[in-house]
């Protein structure tokens, strides 16, 4: 198999960035440079053993490059990723840098619904002077978050990691308080999960799915114990659907909490900051 037959084998699939695709996945499996592929398109890869072969022909099928490859970068950081866990992705990014900016020093974080650990981990890389609690449902994507905070230096000391249901919320008494909840949680609607695209049959869908309105976590979140856990001037950072921000404005309003909604950089509104009155 050359470069140039991985391409259109993959275009053919209906891969986006068929080309980009094929040197990555051509790299990882042959340990050549992605700019050497590149270059002699029409060279036979070595694949001795067929890994590369079995990658591509599941690629076609649309399974995720970033499982396939077994790793993806976040922010400044490179994140183990398997289907345990969601794909970190660049709007999730947003919700780090807001927390970097914002946060007190020596301030404290829960993040909600963590899986990777891409947020409070890269948090925590950005801003030495913080530390998290990550929660989430699954002991599978519990080990993930564990493993990818000691790849990246974070010490047990600085990131609690802690299973729970956040639609529960009964593991918050004795947590304490803090400066701000984040969370990406499930908001896809149930309607909406039938029409997504072929890569995220493969994601978790306990991760994507937020019930019938896809505000389910939302709700929750916004209310009982978790509030009452925010300090003075603490906030929720929310990562939403594109078309969420109307509804978020709502839930702020209901509980009289105020609300900002944050675009991402293709100018859709992807984070919501929500402060409750007492903490203002």
């Amino acid at each position: 198999m050359t470069l140039r037959e991985l391409t259109e084998t993959f275009t053919r699939a209906g891969i986006d960035n068929a080309a980009y695709e094929a040197r990555l996945l051509a790299e990882h499996f042959t340990g050549i440079p992605a700019h050497v592929v590149y270059t002699t398109p029409d060279q036979p890869l070595a694949d001795p053993d067929g890994a590369l072969a079995r990658a591509a022909e599941q690629r076609a099928a649309h399974y995720p490059l970033q499982y396939l490859i077994g790793t993806w970068g976040f922010w400044r950081q490179e994140y183990e990723v398997s289907p345990d866990c969601l794909i970190p992705r660049p709007d999730t990014e947003l919700l780090v840098e807001y927390a970097a900016r914002h946060l007190p020093r020596g301030g404290r974080v829960i993040d909600l619904c963590t899986g990777s650990g891409c947020i409070s981990i890269s948090l925590l890389c950005e801003r030495p002077d913080l530390s998290a609690v990550a929660v989430d449902l699954f002991e599978g994507t519990l080990a993930v978050a564990e493993r990818n905070a000691r790849r990246n230096g974070i010490a047990p000391d600085r990131l609690t990691l802690l299973r729970g249901d956040v639609l529960r919320g009964d593991f918050m008494a004795g947590l304490g308080a803090f400066d701000a909840i984040l969370s990406n949680p499930p908001y896809i609607t149930t309607a909406a999960m039938q029409t997504l695209a072929p890569e995220l049959s493969f994601e978790p869908p306990a991760a994507l799915c937020g019930g019938e309105d896809g505000l389910i976590f939302y709700r929750r979140i916004l209310d009982e114990p978790y509030r009452t856990c925010l300090l003075p001037g603490g906030c929720y950072l929310f990562e939403i659907g594109y078309d969420q921000g109307d509804a978020l404005r709502a839930l702020a309003a209901q509980r009289g909490d105020t609300v900002a909604i944050h675009r991402d950089l293709g100018g859709q509104e992807r984070m919501a900051v929500v402060t409750p009155p007492h903490t203002l």
